[in-house]
């Protein structure tokens, strides 16, 4: 330790960790391809927030142009997907931006923002799980096969008997096994995982299609207009405001790529494949998300969207093909099954980080020696988000998961200026272009939709961040590894 660092107490929260080579960081093994890699990132941004979103957002806030809000949202998050991209290619590690917080900021930061993707993945798993058991229980009584309600819906929970009475739930057992399922197909391989992804995402991008293909023929030109309904007099109900609101409420439906940069340490070329992963899964969604508003928006008035929770089905309704609904609800169950798988994996990745790292036990680093996959850590969260929607009406606080992720693209963006100048001739497979102009965006972008979360949200982040704060200084502080110069972790 240096004089200046013995003369300041706090210096150790801002030591940073050298980049690893490849073999440093060894472990994982390397199967991922560019392919894979945007599947993986498909699998996680389009979910069912695709056939709920758009209705919300045009019949609340930008009428027809909610077309716009989607590419609004999209350019915003394009700004941090770029960041994001430049590190992956830098940073070949598991982490996300755990790990780039880590090389740029100092350990305190990185802790910070570890803690912080923690909660956001599990409840996020946890929400979407009972969303599943929702459509899934649907999708099943359209073939006529219905399951015993008391077994599909938390003890917090009324649901509604048979007989006609009412009960409160006792577990949701189609959650549960969603989640077990999933996170067994997780220990097994990534590249199983990586494939059943793929299957999956194939599914529900031709269901998208299948509904913009057989629906574009019944749009009716009258319902863009007014392309942009004027303002009432609020700000946010409609004009241009109401286009920005709009793409505050549907930008949370691009975040999934961030997931695709937790598997670096799994990229077979990470310096090439993980951009195009990146940049390329938010490039298809964007286009899906625009194409889809605009068929959407073109079949069915935005004020008949008003107060309906299925607007697409209402829309189908306009055409000869009732099939379509059977399809859609397929969509929205293999989007809420790649949401799902995504989210685990990135979850126990940036467990995986933490603890090779030493601020974690080295129970969630050790990796199966025939799977090469961190499976205690999978089998860790498949408990507990398991419990979480088992037991929890966690559906309720699915909207406030965001948070976490939008301040994970201001620290990728803050690190991107501050290794320009740290670690300037640091090989990178990617560059973001026009210097500094574009992370700054990214900050300034995230910072102004953070502002406009509720303060529920914000006390939620403060409590989980002071209790991390007492594992960090009871635990992670006295066996960092950065801290006691001991080697990374290994199996």
């Amino acid at each position: 330790m240096s004089q200046s660092e013995a003369a300041s107490p706090t210096s150790f929260l801002w030591r940073t960790k050298p980049i690893e080579s490849d073999d440093e960081a060894g472990g994982l093994k390397r199967a991922l391809g560019p392919w894979a890699l945007i599947a993986l990132g498909i699998g996680c941004t389009i979910g069912a927030g695709l056939f709920s979103l758009t209705g919300i957002a045009a019949s609340e806030n930008a009428g027809p142009a909610v077309v716009l809000s989607y590419l609004i949202a999209g350019i915003g998050c394009g700004f941090a997907g770029l960041c994001y991209s430049e590190l992956s290619s830098m940073i070949p590690i598991s982490g996300s931006a755990y790990t780039y917080a880590y090389t740029a900021l100092g350990e305190f930061v990185a802790w910070i923002i570890g803690w912080d993707l923690v909660l956001e993945y599990a409840v996020a798993a946890a929400a979407v799980a009972v969303s599943w058991s929702s459509y899934m229980i649907k999708l099943l009584g359209q073939f006529g096969i219905s399951l015993p309600p008391r077994l599909c819906a938390s003890p917090y929970e009324t649901v509604h008997l048979a007989g006609g009475g009412t009960a409160n739930g006792l577990v949701n057992l189609p959650a549960v096994l969603v989640i077990v399922c999933v996170s067994l197909l997780l220990m097994r391989g990534v590249t199983e995982s990586a494939r059943v992804n793929a299957v999956i995402v194939a599914i529900k991008i031709a269901v998208i299609l299948a509904v913009i293909g057989f629906g574009i023929g019944y749009i009716k030109t009258a319902n863009y207009v007014p392309f942009i309904p004027p303002n009432d007099g609020t700000f946010g109900h409609f004009g241009l405001s109401g286009v920005m609101r709009a793409a505050g409420t549907i930008f949370f439906a691009y975040v999934g790529f961030d997931a695709v940069s937790t598997a670096a340490q799994e990229a077979k070329n990470p310096g090439r494949d993980m951009p195009i992963g990146i940049l390329g899964s938010l490039a298809i969604c964007s286009l899906a998300y625009i194409l889809f508003s605009l068929v959407l928006t073109g079949m069915l008035n935005y004020k008949a969207m008003l107060n309906d929770a299925s607007p697409v089905s209402s829309a189908i309704d306009q055409t000869p093909y009732g099939w379509l609904k059977l399809a859609v609800n397929v969509g929205i169950v293999c989007g809420f099954t790649s949401v799902l798988l995504v989210l685990l994996l990135g979850q126990s990745r940036v467990f995986y980080a933490m603890s090779r790292d030493g601020l974690l036990p080295r129970f969630f680093s050790r990796v199966h020696p025939t799977w090469q996959t961190p499976w205690r850590s999978n089998l860790f969260f498949m408990v507990l988000v398991a419990a979480m929607s088992a037991f929890l009406p966690i559906s309720e606080l699915g909207h406030m998961t965001s948070i976490g992720t939008l301040l994970a693209f201001i620290i990728v963006c803050i690190g991107v200026l501050i290794l320009r100048r740290t670690k300037p001739d640091q090989a990178r497979g990617f560059v973001v272009p026009f210097g500094p102009v574009i992370p700054v965006l990214g900050i300034l972008s995230c910072a102004a939709i953070m502002a406009s979360l509720d303060g529920l949200t914000w006390i939620r982040l403060a409590v989980w961040l002071l209790i991390g704060l007492a594992v960090y200084f009871g635990y992670g502080r006295r066996h960092s590894r950065v801290q006691t110069g001991r080697p990374p972790r290994t199996t």
